[in-house]
């Protein structure tokens, strides 16, 4: 869903905004201070309870992104909104201006020098992104056919380590990890960490859930 730099539109998408059990060492050395959830069911229920009382989200987010090629992070920053159903607006506003608004099988990309308008049904890459986005917000990302996932905790938050199935998936994402606030079971941050090696880390803070937001926010 966000913009990595040098791609191409269809290349940006990659949402995260949310499997199996699956105790192993590995899991443990790669997420220090994590345990593996202990009652897969409850967290499941639990999760689809809260994630059906958001009915829109604003927040801000930090991007970075760290490529194999280069020694430095690319860092950038933006807004964020979501409103059911299927409304979707990303802004970044530094180091540059790029929007993206997603309305039911609608899409707009839009940055200072053009804008495209793309038909999502006319894509199987944002069919299956638009179909993941609507089962994080609905909590029902657990029961999805498209990821193997596994589950850890700690104190404050949740974590879910989602393995792509589905083919086209796998061939822009090799991990999509998501941290999950306890307090309210909203998305802290996204981890998207592709086949070649890349990672792009997406941190968002000042979250607003379940304020009033325009329909014109998200205005093709």
């Amino acid at each position: 869903m966000f913009k990595t730099p040098g791609k191409s539109a269809s290349q940006y998408i990659g949402i995260a905004i949310i499997g199996l059990l699956c105790i192993s060492a590995t899991a443990f050395a790669q997420y220090p201070g994590y345990k593996s959830v202990s009652d897969l069911a409850a967290f499941k229920k639990q999760f689809a309870t809260e994630s059906a009382k958001v009915q829109s989200i604003t927040s801000d987010f930090v991007q970075n992104k760290e490529l194999l090629a280069l020694t430095e992070t690319i860092t950038s920053s933006g807004k964020f909104w979501f409103k059911r159903s299927n409304r979707v607006r990303i802004d970044y506003t530094k180091p540059f201006t790029y929007r993206m608004v997603m309305n039911g099988d609608k899409m707009l990309v839009k940055d200072d020098q053009k804008e495209n308008r793309i038909n999502v049904k006319s894509n199987k890459l944002f069919q299956q992104v638009n179909k993941i986005m609507i089962d994080c917000v609905q909590g029902t990302i657990l029961d999805s056919k498209d990821f193997t996932t596994r589950i850890f905790e700690n104190d404050k938050s949740y974590l879910l380590e989602m393995t792509p199935v589905a083919k086209t998936l796998k061939e822009f994402f090799q991990t999509i990890v998501l941290t999950v606030e306890k307090k309210d079971y909203s998305v802290r941050s996204i981890d998207m960490n592709e086949p070649a090696g890349d990672k792009t880390t997406i941190t968002f803070s000042n979250k607003v859930l379940n304020a009033q937001v325009a329909d014109e926010v998200f205005a093709l």
